[in-house]
This record gives structure tokens, C-alpha cells and sequence, in this order.
């Protein structure tokens, strides 16, 4: 017996297609199709219609039917956060008070903070307390809008914990609650005890676990912090070849904190997506245009971290597709607040409020190859979206960027 849910007098039902393009790009993104006094059907989980109430069904099977009178609510898909670190073990909140004092992300990292911390409390963490701490992260997110996610390894920096972190990803993702992504980034930072043999942790990356990972189904894309201090260009581009001939599509960590080359490595990969771009540059964009990468923005850290902003509209209007993600962990953004991301998008980078939506759904389903699963209102995708509260229009997502607008997640038509 299937399970039925109505949504009527939607007042906006956001993204709304037919048949949805994998992604937007340039000029598209600002275009945002929407349906006034709307309803939506979803029938086990799954979206089958939609339209206006002019037009509204007729119903003759009320069994197992759940109606929600939406009215003066807009609803819209959940979030896609194709860039998050939600596994992770304790915190480093004392960084956040040095770097008030002063210290450079740099020096930070110098002096055995950064990611090295990160490393080493998740190196004293059980398998089983990471993943209660990090399952309480990802019910944060869902309730905060996000119906799925991508999560990186890349704090274990050692074949055990960068084991222990994917086994966790993969136990988050067998919850089963929205669609999870896993990413290997053991290529995050060198460990101290390779700091003299960056090729042979290289090579452990390379030879050892991925073989292992692979066996075990543990990951979806393999990724590289490439910056300097970190991992070269040509490192990078031989780390992502690697991954690739284990089937596993690359992302890069680019142009953050430095122009290092990982746009080209990415590029040259055929990377799904790249990463931050604080520093990219009008070259960059003619490498990304000719590619099938998505650049993708991560605001959070640029704003927790004090750099300059990457050039998100600049992308756009040169004609490029963009998506924006949390980058949620415990150094350089401790949050994973889509809408926050959304109004952040909108504020800071001058980005219209339907470019926001588009690059927080469709675009960033896109950067984890989820396009077909969810971020629009299309029939046959996953019935993961947002009921708004009673506001006047999307718009105001936006503009109340310190309000909670949201009165309901629903993932796979079910109310979270």
C-alpha cells in the first residue's frame, strides 16, 4: 500500500521543471521557475506532480493520503551541501581565539594547529564516539534544511584514522536518511611524521589505501588540498589520476589561500568540482568554461577566516555555472547553515536571491553528481524539500539572515 502526500495553497513552489538541466550556468542561474498557489503530490517518497490550484486534482483515493495546506508558505528543495568535513572530533575553538590575537591560518598550522590538531584528536577518538559525534551534526543539518550532503575524511592523515573516518561516512550514510556522499581527502595535509617524506605519505596515499578504500566501497570522489605548504599542482594532478584509475572522480581544495595551480590540476583531471577560488583568476575562468567543473564557493570559511572573497558574480557573468556549499568543520567554518550560506551569497557577493537558491540546489546536487536524485521540484526525484514559514515572498530567505524561516524538513516525503 503506497503512502501519498498533498501540499496545497503553496503560495511559491520554487525550481519547479519538467524535465531539469543537470545544472545552470551564467545568465541561467538567474532565472528561477516558480509556480504561484501551487500544490505538490509525492507518492512513497518520490515526487510525481505538481501545478497550480486552478488546476488541482481531483482526488478519489483518500487511503493513506497526508494533505498539508501550505498557505502563505513558500516550499522549495533542501539544501545540497556538496562540501562539508561534519566528521570530526572535538573542536579547535582556541584557533578562533589565536587568530582574533593575530595568528595567521599559517602560523597556526606551523605550531601544530590547523589540521594537525584536527588530526590528532581524531587519532585519540573511537570509532564509535565519531560517528555519535558527527551523526548529531549531520541531524543538525537536516533540520537546518540541507536533504544532502558530500563529507570528507582528511582530518586522519594516517591509513587507520583515514580508515576510521570513511567507515564512519559510510555508517552515516547507511542511517539512510538523505543522500550522502563520501569523499577521500587523505591528500588534506602531511602528517608529522612524513613532514621529510611528503612522496612516501604520497605513496601510502596512492599504493595502500586506495586499494583498501576501493575494496571496502568506502568512497565516491577523491580530493586534494593544493596550496602551497600543502600539495603542489603536480602533486595534485598525480593524486587525482590515481583516484581516477580506481573510478574515483576527483575534487580539489583551490586557490585558497594562495593561486597554486589546483583549478588547472582539477581541470586537467576532470574534476566533479573546485573548491574555495579565493584567488581565481580571469585565466582560471577560461579553463573552467571549456570543462565540466564546477567552481564552487564555500563563504563560511572566506568570512571565519578574514580572506578576500572569491569572484562568485564575476564567474557567473563570464558565462560559468557556480555552486556555494557550508565547507562545515571544526577550523575554518563551524557551521553548516545552508541559509545562512544563501544570505551570505546574496550579501557578500552580490549574488540575486534566485542565484543563491540556484547555486545552494541545483547547482551544488550537481558538484556531487546528484543531479538526478534532487535539487529541484521535478517528478521522479527525491521528495526532499523545505516548507518555509509565512513570509512574503523568497526574497525574504535572504534578507532575514538571522531569522529561522524554516517550519518543516521533509526527506523522501517524510517530515524530519
Amino acid at each position: 500500500m503506497s503512502n501519498k502526500l498533498l501540499l496545497k495553497n503553496i503560495k511559491s513552489l520554487l525550481s519547479v521543471y519538467e524535465i531539469a538541466p543537470l545544472k545552470l550556468t551564467g545568465t541561467e542561474m538567474a532565472k528561477l521557475p516558480t509556480l504561484d498557489n501551487a500544490w505538490l503530490a509525492v507518492e512513497d517518497g518520490i515526487i510525481v506532480d505538481f501545478g497550480d490550484m486552478e488546476n488541482f486534482p481531483g482526488i478519489t483515493d483518500w487511503k493513506n493520503l497526508e494533505v498539508i495546506d501550505c498557505s502563505g508558505k513558500i516550499v522549495m528543495p533542501g539544501f545540497a551541501d556538496s562540501h562539508s568535513h561534519i566528521v570530526y572530533a572535538g573542536n579547535r575553538e582556541q584557533e578562533f581565539v589565536d587568530r582574533i590575537n593575530g595568528l595567521s591560518y599559517e602560523e597556526i598550522f606551523a605550531r601544530g594547529g590547523g589540521i594537525l590538531n584536527s588530526a590528532k584528536k581524531l587519532n585519540e577518538t573511537s570509532e564509535d564516539e565519531l560517528f555519535e559525534q558527527s551523526k548529531q551534526r549531520l541531524y543538525e543539518v537536516i533540520k537546518l534544511g540541507t536533504t544532502a550532503i558530500e563529507i570528507k575524511s582528511g582530518y586522519g592523515l594516517s591509513l587507520e584514522s583515514e580508515l576510521k573516518m570513511l567507515r564512519v561516512i559510510k555508517r552515516l550514510k547507511d542511517l539512510n536518511l538523505i543522500p550522502v556522499k563520501s569523499t577521500f581527502l587523505g591528500a588534506h595535509a602531511v602528517p608529522l611524521n612524513f613532514i621529510e617524506n611528503k612522496q612516501g605519505y604520497i605513496d601510502l596515499l596512492i599504493n595502500e589505501l586506495l586499494p583498501i578504500i576501493v575494496d571496502e566501497k568506502l568512497a565516491d570522489f577523491i580530493d586534494v588540498f593544493c596550496e602551497q605548504n600543502y600539495f603542489t599542482k603536480e602533486e595534485t594532478i598525480k593524486i587525482l589520476e590515481a583516484g581516477n584509475k580506481f573510478g574515483l572522480q576527483g575534487k580539489v581544495h583551490a586557490e585558497q589561500l594562495s593561486h597554486s595551480g589546483g583549478i588547472q590540476a582539477a581541470v586537467k583531471c576532470n574534476a566533479i568540482s573546485v573548491d574555495h577560488l579565493e584567488f581565481c583568476n580571469e585565466d582560471d575562468m577560461h579553463l573552467l568554461k571549456a570543462s565540466n567543473t564546477m567552481p564552487t564557493i564555500l563563504p563560511g570559511a572566506a568570512y571565519f577566516l578574514n580572506l578576500p572573497l572569491p569572484p562568485a558574480k564575476k564567474m557567473i557573468e563570464f558565462g560559468l555555472p557556480v555552486a556555494f556549499a557550508s565547507d562545515f568543520n571544526p577550523g575554518s567554518c563551524p557551521s553548516g547553515n545552508m541559509m545562512q550560506v544563501m544570505s551570505m551569497a546574496c550579501v557578500q557577493y552580490k549574488l540575486t536571491p534566485e542565484m543563491a537558491i540556484n547555486a545552494t540546489t541545483i547547482n551544488s546536487a550537481y558538484a556531487m553528481s546528484l543531479s538526478n536524485e534532487v535539487g529541484t521540484i521535478t517528478a521522479g526525484k527525491k521528495a526532499n524539500f523545505i516548507i518555509t514559514k509565512e513570509i512574503s515572498s523568497y526574497n525574504y530567505l535572504p534578507y532575514a539572515f538571522g531569522s529561522n524561516l524554516i517550519e518543516s524538513v521533509f526527506i523522501s516525503g517524510v517530515k524530519f
